[in-house]
C-alpha cells in the first residue's frame, strides 16, 4: 500500500470534485458531479463516477465537505459501493497545516474548504503575498501573507446567489440561475484565460456594462458587484502591506465574476484538491513515522 494513491473529494455546496492522486500529486483521475445528479435508484446516494471501477484501491479518503450531514451521507453509500474497507478522513480546520497557519479566534470553525484552498494556494505560489478569491454559492475571500500566516476574510453572497435573492424578493424581477444568465454577459472582449494554474493577463476592457434590458442588467450588477468587492480589498491589501499581492480566483462563477475585474489575476480551480493531497500526504507520513 506504500504506492496507493489517496481519494480526494471536495463536497461544495453546489456540487463535488474528486480526484485520485498519487502521494507526490500526480493526478490519476478527476472529476465532478452536482447534487442533482444523485441517483433515485441508490436512495438519494449519488451516482457513481463512471471511472471508479477501474481505479486502484487508495490508501485512504480525506474528504472536505462544507455541504452538510446530507451530503455526507450520501457519499459515504457512494464510497460504500466501491471503496467499503478503506479509511477515511472528514478534515477540520486547525491551528497550522501544510505550512498555513490559521489566524481564526477558533481554528475550527473556518470551513474546510477555504483552509485547505489556503494549504493549495500557499504551496503553488510560495513565498508570495496572496489574495483568494473563491466564487461558489457564497464568494469568499483569504488574504494569506508570504510566510503562510493566513490574517482574515469575507464572505458574501456569491453571483448566482445574489441574482435568485433578488429574483425571491422583488415583485418585477426575474429570478435567474446561472445557465439563464451565462449567456447575457456580453463584454465585447475575450479575456485572457491559460491551463488549470495559468496566470491570465491584465483585463484589456471593462466587460459588462449599462445594460438596456432587465435580465442583463441583473446579471451584469451582480457580477460587477462581486468584481468591485474584489478589487477594493485587493487593493486595500495591496495599501496595508505595502507590496504586491497576487489575486488567485476559482469556483463555478469565476469565469463570469473575472470578466468583470480590472485587476491582473490567476486563475486555479484546483486549490481545495491540492491542499487536500498535501493534508493527506502530511497526516500519512505522521501516521507512518
Amino acid at each position: 500500500m506504500s504506492d496507493a494513491p489517496f481519494l480526494l473529494i471536495d463536497a461544495g455546496n453546489s456540487r463535488v470534485k474528486w480526484a485520485m492522486a498519487q502521494p507526490d500529486g500526480t493526478r490519476l483521475a478527476s472529476g465532478v458531479f452536482a447534487h442533482r445528479d444523485a441517483s433515485p435508484a441508490q436512495d438519494a446516494a449519488f451516482a457513481m463516477p463512471s471511472e471508479w471501477p477501474e481505479l486502484p484501491t487508495p490508501r485512504g479518503v480525506w474528504i472536505s465537505n462544507v455541504a452538510g450531514q446530507a451530503v455526507a451521507a450520501r457519499i459515504d453509500v457512494l464510497l460504500d459501493a466501491r471503496f467499503r474497507d478503506v479509511p477515511r478522513t472528514t478534515i477540520r480546520a486547525s491551528a497550522k497545516q501544510g505550512g498555513v497557519t490559521n489566524r481564526y479566534t477558533t481554528p475550527s470553525a473556518l470551513g474546510s474548504d477555504r483552509w485547505a484552498g489556503m494549504i493549495g494556494a500557499h504551496a503553488a505560489f510560495p513565498d508570495e503575498p496572496l489574495l483568494i478569491a473563491t466564487f461558489g454559492t457564497a464568494t469568499t475571500l483569504e488574504a494569506l501573507r508570504a510566510d503562510g500566516t493566513f490574517v482574515g476574510g469575507l464572505i458574501a453572497p456569491g453571483w448566482t446567489l445574489m441574482m435568485r435573492s433578488l429574483g425571491e424578493h422583488t415583485a418585477q424581477l426575474p429570478t435567474l440561475d446561472a445557465s439563464s444568465a451565462r449567456g447575457l454577459l456580453a463584454t465585447g472582449a475575450s479575456i485572457g484565460k491559460g491551463d488549470e494554474a495559468g496566470e491570465a493577463n491584465a483585463v484589456t476592457r471593462r466587460g459588462p456594462f449599462f445594460a438596456t434590458d432587465t435580465p442583463r442588467s441583473l446579471s451584469a450588477g451582480c457580477a460587477l458587484a462581486q468584481a468591485g468587492l474584489i478589487e477594493r480589498m485587493w487593493h486595500d491589501l495591496q495599501d496595508e502591506w505595502r507590496m504586491p499581492v497576487r489575486l488567485i480566483v476559482s469556483g463555478g462563477a469565476a469565469d463570469e465574476v473575472t470578466a468583470a475585474l480590472n485587476v491582473p489575476h490567476t486563475r486555479h480551480d484546483s486549490l481545495v484538491l491540492s491542499g487536500l493531497a498535501l493534508i493527506a500526504a502530511e497526516s500519512f507520513a505522521v501516521r507512518h513515522a
